[in-house]
């Protein structure tokens, strides 16, 4: 009997925990970009040369290599073809200034 008690109270309370979630998000207006970066060692200089192969197809953008911080050093990014976001879109690769890191993003 207890066994059977049991087995009903966790069942029952699993279902409670295991249902559906459904989540719905909504953008509106400019993209907001985030404070910068805090970099804790200089950046690295960039390779001097780099294959660019060719474009997969019509509204792709080369996207240049770039270094990235990754924790206390500094990681290297190949290059790479995307796809446009919106029409007249390009890419704003990523820079260091005044000691600080800022991300590349997409601009108009």
């Amino acid at each position: 009997m207890k066994t059977k008690l049991l087995a009903l109270v966790l069942l029952a309370g699993g279902a409670a925990v295991a249902g559906p979630r459904v989540f719905v998000g909504v953008g509106v207006g400019a993209p907001v970009y985030g404070p910068p970066v805090a970099a804790y060692a200089p950046m690295p200089a960039a390779p001097v040369a780099a294959y660019v192969p060719p474009a997969p197809g019509p509204g792709y953008a080369w996207v240049g290599g770039y270094w990235y911080p990754a924790g206390a050093r500094w990681a290297w990014r190949s290059g790479y073809w995307a796809h446009r976001p919106y029409a007249g879109a390009y890419w704003a690769g990523p820079r260091w200034y005044g000691g600080r890191y800022y991300a590349g993003h997409w601009r108009r």
